[in-house]
């Protein structure tokens, strides 16, 4: 047989398109030759597959090889096609018999040796080979991840003999069987150690409960930064489905293979990332860190000396929950479902209004200051909270409240009510979902209303406090909105005023 096909997966975005490697064996000079807009690495495949086949006492076929990577208009990039060449090389030349590999999908670079090794983004590869019926072949170190997949068999090799073996039933290979990822559950700093600040622990478990954007504001040395760092032990587990999201991601990303079930992300670049650092970018593109934090949390400290271009390119995708990145010949989609969490001083030397009266800034410089955020960005915030200075005390005394893992359990139970009555957090209800689930009363609709026209709030602003107010009613499990969950939402959103 002159003709062989080999089914693989290219790497686009968190997205796997399909691959197909055909080759063609005629006779005359010997010579290869790979069409299909392969890219540097690709042409490369020729001699690493050469060195591996005869390394592996097999025969590289001594024909003219044309090698086509269809579809010819997908970019193809990497070693990830190295372990389906080779094995459409020995199908054609006869090494393999006819219709092996019917089937099948190889994703795995060849060392020279013909040792197989790991690739990126076998996740996204293994649920696209489960939902085409065919069965994965990979390398040993990428098997846990691709059997993520549940349902897909996979078959994980260390070496190309081990391959042939199996192809020619000499030595068949069994589906590999998951020993399982480790589930490594981080130890987070608990709520109890941060001093004070009762209303600002509050509003970091009503952030938590309905997957709300926080502000917290105030001089320095208050603790906003301890505040958000004990945010993601009050967040619940991934379920099965955010955990794949999350993995997808990391797949694509990391150079080594997933080696524990994925944690919510918790990311925090510094206030001199770029725009394509933030929401991904480059010629081909990857993901940005508002792509890294899906699922999870991304934390902007010092918000205001992060660029103005930059912090506007987070409106769309905090409101649409995905990053659409257009280069001249594709669009690649990244998922961006974060929950923003950011620190700010009030003034550029951060103790204005602040007791001491330490501050010397001008009017003018305050008012430069603050408009380095944009209306629209702090319209997309639910909670603005301010964070005063605690009295100096070194001997803390145990204070009443919510340790991190009481705060879990209010934080679970409200989350499940939200996914038993909409199917998603209430920061994510939609305006048909908003009108169905967060009614008022005649009285209370008024009142907000009314509260609304006196503080100039947006509509959008209005409807994020009527989710504020839901996630209020969730924490105490009230099947209703009352006026007093509205007042405490109220009262988030009024602190943006002063």
């Amino acid at each position: 047989m002159s003709l062989a096909i080999m089914h693989s997966r290219a790497q686009i975005g968190v997205e796997a398109p399909a691959v197909s490697v055909e080759i063609h064996l005629t006779n005359g000079l010997p010579s290869l030759t790979i069409v299909g807009l392969p890219e540097t690495a690709v042409r490369e495949s020729k001699d690493r597959v050469r060195s591996a086949l005869l390394n592996s006492a097999l025969e590289f076929p001594r024909k003219r090889i044309t090698l086509n990577l269809a579809p010819a208009d997908l970019p193809k990039e990497g070693g990830r096609f190295d372990l389906a060449i080779a094995l459409g090389l020995l199908a054609a030349s006869a090494q393999l018999p006819g219709g092996c590999l019917d089937g099948f999908e190889c994703l795995g670079e060849l060392a020279l040796s013909g040792h197989v090794r790991p690739v990126r983004g076998v996740l996204p590869a293994a649920l696209a080979a489960r939902a085409a019926g065919r069965a994965l072949v990979v390398a040993l170190a990428n098997a846990e991840e691709a059997c993520l997949a549940t349902g897909l068999k996979v078959y994980a090799i260390d070496h190309l003999l081990e391959l042939v073996g199996h192809f020619n039933q000499h030595s068949p290979l069994k589906p590999y069987v998951s020993q399982g990822l480790l589930a490594q559950v981080p130890r987070y700093p608990d709520l109890l150690e941060v001093q004070g600040q009762q209303a600002a622990k509050r509003a970091l478990v009503v952030a938590a409960a309905g997957m709300h954007n926080l502000l917290l504001t105030g001089p320095p040395g208050t603790g906003k930064t301890l505040l958000a760092s004990r945010l993601p032990g009050l967040l619940p587990p991934l379920s099965e489905k955010e955990a794949l999201e999350v993995a997808a991601v990391q797949s694509v990303v990391n150079l080594e293979p997933l080696r524990g079930w994925p944690q919510r992300p918790f990311r925090q670049p510094h206030h001199s990332a770029s725009g394509p650092a933030l929401v991904g970018g480059g010629s081909r593109p990857q993901p940005g860190e508002i792509s890294l934090a899906h699922q999870g949390i991304l934390f902007l400290d010092e918000l205001p000396e992060f660029d103005r271009k930059v912090l506007e390119v987070l409106r769309e995708p905090m409101e649409s929950g995905y990053i659409v990145i257009a280069r001249a010949h594709s669009k690649v989609r990244f998922p961006a479902r974060f929950q923003l969490v950011a620190a700010m001083n009030p003034c550029p030397c951060g103790y204005f209004a602040d007791p001491s009266g330490r501050c010397r800034c001008s009017h003018e410089q305050v008012q430069r200051y603050r408009q380095k955020l944009s209306g629209p960005l702090l319209d997309r915030i639910d909670l603005h909270i301010p964070v005063a200075r605690e009295t100096t005390s070194l001997r803390q005394p145990k204070e009443p409240g919510l340790s991190s893992a009481q705060a879990v359990e209010q934080v679970c139970a409200a989350r499940q009510r939200q996914l038993n009555r909409q199917g998603c957090s209430n920061a994510q209800l939609d305006l048909n979902a908003l009108r169905e689930h967060c009614t008022l009363g005649e009285e209370d609709r008024i009142w907000l209303e009314q509260a609304s026209e006196r503080l100039n709030l947006s509509l959008r602003a209005t409807h994020r406090i009527l989710k504020v107010a839901r996630t209020l009613a969730d924490l105490e499990a009230a099947p209703t909105i009352c006026r007093g969950h509205l007042a405490e939402a109220l009262q988030y959103r009024f602190n943006e005023q002063q």
